[in-house]
């Protein structure tokens, strides 16, 4: 896997993660002004590794 960093149509900044078979698999969602914005919510992606896994499909399942 790789993450890509690169400046969109307007300018800003915005990284994605691609798989080994090149498929983009996560992606920033938002645009950022500067570089290191950019590189912070790299940096956060990588360090979410051990962020717990939530089902909510019983929530949205049930209603609640």
């Amino acid at each position: 896997m790789r993450f890509e960093l690169y400046r969109d149509g307007g300018g800003q900044w915005r990284w994605r993660l691609r798989a080994q078979n090149g498929n983009v698999i996560a992606d920033s969602a938002e645009g950022y002004v500067h570089r290191t914005d950019c590189e912070r919510g790299i940096a956060i992606v990588k360090d979410s590794a051990s962020a717990p896994i939530v089902d909510m499909s019983a929530k949205i399942a049930g209603g609640g």
